[in-house]
This record gives C-alpha cells, sequence and structure tokens, in this order.
C-alpha cells in the first residue's frame, strides 16, 4: 500500500536530485513545503520556471548573471588586470564575501578529474587563455580548492600559462588541505588573498 500520495512522491525524488539532499531530508522539504501556503509553492515554482530564462553565463568572466557583462565585470571601480580563477560561482562569492579582492573574476565551472571523465576542454580554460592573450591582464590569481583535483588543475594552470609575460599567483596560507574553498570563513580567504605567491618569476 503506497502510503505517500503519487504527487508528494514524484517532489521528494526531485529534491533527492539536488546535492546534498538525501531522501529524509527531501522528505522533510517536500512536506514543509505542502504545510506552506499555496502562494509560497506557486512563487517557488515561478522562481524556478523563470530561473534558466533569466540567468545566463557572462561572456567575459563566465558567472551566472541576468546581465552581460556581469555586475563586476562591468563595474569601473574593479581591476580588470588582475583575473581570479575559480572553479565555480559559489566560489566567487565566497571571495567577494571577504571584501579583499578588487580584480574581476574566471570561472572554470568545474576542475580537472579524470577520474569523472573530466578534462581541460571541459572547462572554460581555451577561454582564459584568450583572455590572457589579448594583453589585457596582468596578473592570474588561481584560487582553486586546496583538493587533489583543485590542485591538479591549479598546476595545469601554471604550466598553460608559464609561457606568457604576466603573473601568475596562487592562493596562499589560510586555506587547509582538502578543504573546498566556498566553506572557508572570510578572515580566512582574505589572509589567503592578501598572502598570494607567485607561481613563475616573470615579476
Amino acid at each position: 500500500m503506497q502510503v505517500i500520495p503519487p504527487a508528494l512522491e514524484r517532489l521528494i525524488t526531485d529534491l533527492t536530485r539536488l546535492p546534498g539532499i538525501g531522501r529524509k531530508t527531501a522528505t522533510r522539504l517536500a512536506l514543509y513545503i505542502l504545510r506552506r501556503p499555496a502562494a509560497e509553492a506557486r512563487n517557488l515554482a515561478d522562481d524556478l520556471m523563470t530561473l534558466h530564462a533569466t540567468i545566463h553565463l557572462c561572456n567575459q568572466c563566465f558567472t551566472f548573471s541576468e546581465t552581460d557583462p556581469c555586475v563586476i565585470c562591468g563595474n569601473p571601480t574593479r581591476d580588470p588586470r588582475l583575473v581570479c580563477v575559480v572553479e565555480e560561482p559559489g566560489d566567487q562569492i565566497a571571495i567577494e564575501k571577504t571584501g579583499a579582492f578588487r580584480g574581476t573574476y574566471h570561472i572554470l565551472h568545474g576542475v580537472i578529474a579524470p577520474m569523472d571523465g573530466i578534462g581541460p576542454e571541459e572547462l572554460k580554460i581555451r577561454e582564459l587563455q584568450h583572455r590572457v592573450a589579448s594583453g589585457r591582464v596582468d596578473e592570474v590569481l588561481i584560487a582553486t580548492s586546496s583538493t587533489v583535483p583543485g590542485e591538479a588543475t591549479a598546476s595545469y594552470l601554471a604550466e598553460i600559462l608559464r609561457e606568457t609575460k604576466i603573473r601568475i599567483s596562487r592562493l596562499a596560507c589560510g586555506i587547509p588541505m582538502g578543504m573546498d574553498i566556498k566553506y572557508a570563513d572570510e578572515h580566512t580567504l582574505a589572509k589567503a588573498i592578501e598572502s598570494r605567491q607567485a607561481l613563475n618569476d616573470s615579476f
């Protein structure tokens, strides 16, 4: 006998597809939504429906944005010659919270992970090379996480950019090994940005 109504079961199944959401949490969320007024559920559904229609990738840094360029790339007070390379938009948000970085960003949308079938071609690495080749970048700050894939990606980026005349730096002290950058506190991230170290000898 099916205890859970089919419509509720479908919602639970959909929620379990979200990262970090197991069936128990999905059930709790689904029941919470069901108990709220129907208007709130409609607002949530409308927001989900319009998400892909209104948010796109910035053509310069490839973050999620409703405008092109995004609010950071289009901000004249930011330094476009300093580019911070991060894995995901969530990492960009974490760094922005520190208030310690005044350059622009480049979002890779992942890390190199051969076991998962993710190579450089699946990331926004070619676009980064074109950006550097334009001559409008003085420094690339590599801010990938200090996980094994993150370090491998940082090493790969340092290698392909080594022949350029730009400064290549990496987040320094403050980020523990094995930690995803998005989970670091603001003070730790600020210290890491301030203490970045060069990976080449150009400067």
